[in-house]
């Protein structure tokens, strides 16, 4: 593989797809004959022709869904021009191969009616699949910052790597992954938007400098009813932070599970923190704090009061 085609892929994949010993190091292209098919000593680290119904999807492949328009779009484009960028795959037996990168071109591909598509072939255990797959997913510039730190998360717990080790995987400091990584731990209303665009990376990471989730929904409704800025929210955090804070007593018991449940999809309807107290008589209350007169009428407005 060429020095410009590694740089493109980036360090960490590029450092995961190292060439087998049997790399094809002329650069020249090698293309599978069906007639005649090539061994794997000369098929390994070249570009070959590969029968599409010969290569089964990648079962580490961290993205479940696809836009049909760019499939569509890429679909006509391989028509004309055929596939540029060939797909990467490794091979699990004499006619079958796994997909490790490029589904989306390999999807594309059988839309255009292609039987055959290029690929280089490589070797690579379950735990490289998924690395490649996550870092694969993880290069792609439309990915929005929940899907990063869902992706960052799962190479952490699947891949049993520290902080810093993911941070070489992927190219990036220790400090730009923990900033993605924090995001998870914002309440679910919150991770929802960033998702989806309702605010920005900027108005994320001022709502961490926040502790309370009720304090970082309430900031958050400010956010979309008022479009404020990151500046205006970093502003209101910094007032927030002045303001005396009231100690906490003794903490109450854990509630079983299924209360617990209750308890959080309750929290999450009201885009605030839910209190449910119960006794053991199976006597209890629910308890919804509201931070201004303003969230006060988005609660009532909610019960229909």
């Amino acid at each position: 593989m060429s020095t410009e085609k590694r740089n493109a892929l980036g360090k960490g994949l590029s450092a995961l797809l190292n060439d087998s010993p049997n790399v094809n190091t002329n650069n020249k292209k090698t293309y599978a004959n069906p007639s005649n098919p090539v061994s794997e000593l000369d098929s390994l680290g070249s570009v070959n022709e590969i029968k599409i119904s010969e290569i089964e999807v990648n079962p580490f492949q961290p993205r479940t869904e696809f836009d049909e328009q760019a499939l569509a779009d890429l679909s006509a484009s391989i028509k004309l021009q055929g596939l540029i960028q060939p797909i990467t795959v490794r091979k699990v037996s004499a006619h079958a191969y796994q997909l490790i990168s490029g589904e989306r071109r390999l999807r594309a591909s059988k839309m255009a009616g292609l039987t055959q598509i290029p690929a280089y072939v490589r070797t690579a255990n379950d735990q490289q699949m998924l690395e490649m797959a996550l870092i694969e997913n993880i290069q792609r510039e439309n990915l929005n910052a929940i899907e990063v730190a869902l992706s960052f998360q799962r190479m952490i717990d699947e891949c049993s790597l520290k902080q810093e080790e993911l941070g070489d995987r992927v190219s990036k400091n220790r400090s730009t992954v923990t900033n993605y990584l924090r995001l998870l731990k914002l309440p679910p209303t919150i991770q929802a938007s960033i998702r989806d665009g309702g605010i920005t990376m900027g108005h994320a990471k001022a709502l961490l400098a926040v502790d309370d989730p009720t304090v970082q929904l309430y900031i958050f409704q400010q956010i979309i009813k008022n479009e404020l800025s990151v500046r205006k929210v970093e502003e209101m955090v910094r007032e927030i932070q002045k303001a005396p804070q009231k100690k906490e007593g003794k903490q109450p018991e854990a509630l079983p599970y299924q209360l617990q449940k209750v308890q959080d999809d309750l929290a999450s309807k009201f885009s605030t923190r839910v209190k449910l107290k119960v006794n053991a008589q199976g006597n209890g209350s629910i308890e919804i704090p509201f931070l201004s007169e303003d969230d006060l009428g988005r609660i009532l407005e909610m019960l229909d009061w």
